[in-house]
């Protein structure tokens, strides 16, 4: 951990969340996705913290947060409850600049929806809203021309259904997954080796991070409607799309937010999926323009 970073626990949804300061100015808020730490964002919030006050956190179930033993508790409900809590400890009254990676976006994408107020900008990553993305493979499947899309995207998520299984994907990753990860970072993500990565709690963060794909996967499709909450996005939204990334597909990262994003800029990186590891100094600079914009009178 570098020497500047500051740390604190917060008390979120019944869970304690350990969370990672750094530099000062506005407020820029890193969600990490699964199955990764705060950690995940070290290039990138060091690369910001000359200009921002950087803040990342160990979601529920990963790092030195709270483990919930439920699936219940990692729904959007508690994920949201949670990071207003981060919200209200570190930008009580300012709202801040969002970025999430992966499951780190998905829930992003349900905060910027139910509390847009809290936030000046977004920055997703390699996770689609779950709403906007059903709503992509509906159109799509209407239509002899969108199949093809819609097939690559079901192929490269095959994972979401094997994640339902009860038991087996524990045992994959206790036994086989956890003591490889950090070579297939590096082969097939392009990650330098070292750097902290993956995280020494990998396995038991990648055991309780299932529950985020049994809470809020299969059966939930339209959860924030059913709660109420619009599909339309009014904070200004950048997607940075990585042109090589293995789960999600360019075509749903570009496309899927496009009929409810009202300010929405879209920006293709020669990256994989683990982008933010493998070109943390263009992530950075992506992030920090978008921003930019964003507060320019």
């Amino acid at each position: 951990m570098p020497d500047d970073t500051r740390t604190r626990r917060i008390r979120g949804d019944g869970v304690d969340l350990a969370v990672y300061e750094r530099g000062s100015g506005p407020t820029v808020l890193l969600v990490h996705g699964y199955p990764d730490t705060h950690a995940v964002w070290d290039g990138v919030a060091e690369r910001l913290a000359d200009r921002f006050h950087v803040v990342a956190y160990d979601v529920r179930g990963a790092g030195a947060s709270s483990r919930p033993s439920r699936r219940e508790a990692y729904g959007f409900e508690h994920l949201l409850a949670d990071m207003s809590a981060v919200l209200d400890a570190v930008s009580p009254e300012a709202p801040v600049h969002l970025v999430g990676h992966d499951w780190g976006s998905i829930q992003s994408w349900e905060a910027v929806r139910a509390m847009p107020g809290r936030f000046a900008s977004f920055t997703s990553i390699s996770g689609p809203c779950l709403d906007h993305a059903s709503h992509w493979f509906r159109t799509r499947l209407r239509r002899p021309s969108g199949v093809p899309a819609a097939v690559r995207q079901l192929l490269r998520s095959w994972y979401i259904a094997a994640f339902q299984v009860p038991v087996v994907p524990e045992l994959v990753w206790n036994h086989r997954l956890a003591g490889r990860w950090g070579r297939r970072l590096e082969r097939v993500e392009g990650v330098p080796a070292g750097g902290g990565h993956p995280a020494p709690t990998l396995r038991r963060d990648a055991v309780a991070g299932l529950n985020l794909y049994r809470a809020n996967m299969l059966g939930r499709g339209g959860t924030a409607r059913r709660a109420g909450v619009s599909p339309a996005v009014t904070v200004p939204t950048q997607v940075i799309v990585p042109t090589r990334d293995a789960y999600a597909t360019p075509a749903l990262a570009a496309e899927a937010p496009r009929p409810f994003t009202e300010h929405l800029r879209v920006r293709p990186v020669a990256t994989s999926h683990w982008g933010l590891l493998a070109r943390p100094d263009e992530i950075a600079r992506l992030i920090a323009d978008h921003i930019d914009q964003t507060s320019a009178p």
